[in-house]
């Protein structure tokens, strides 16, 4: 079974940056889709970036300008977070969709970022 394994969080100023990392520990046939998705205490999982395999990036309106998302390799991916603010603080996900017969959704195990003084 392959797993996304997550790298890069940990606890940082505001306006700080952090470099969210992700790869998966096989190999994932018929990628469509590279996301990072977030989830704050209470609140729901939100997509924050997509790259999809025509190399076409799609943000959250509170990633756009400050986030950047890069496919790094067949299967890994990274999130680039400047101008880190206390809301952005959450447990991040990366997640691979894969239009492989059948088609499998993969989910990393979750990065905590916290943005505090």
């Amino acid at each position: 079974q392959v797993q996304l394994v997550e790298s890069g969080g940990g606890l940082v100023q505001p306006g700080g940056s952090l470099r969210l990392s992700c790869a998966a520990s096989g190999s994932i046939l018929s990628i469509i889709s590279m996301r990072w998705y977030r989830q704050a205490p209470g609140k729901e999982r939100d997509m924050v970036a997509e790259i999809r395999n025509d190399g076409a990036t799609n943000y959250a309106d509170s990633a756009k300008g400050r986030f950047t998302i890069s496919r790094d390799g067949a299967e890994s991916m990274s999130l680039q977070m400047n101008s880190l603010k206390p809301e952005d603080t959450a447990v991040y996900y990366c997640y691979i969709y894969s239009a492989y017969r059948p088609p499998h959704e993969y989910w990393g195990q979750g990065t905590q970022v916290t943005v505090a003084s």
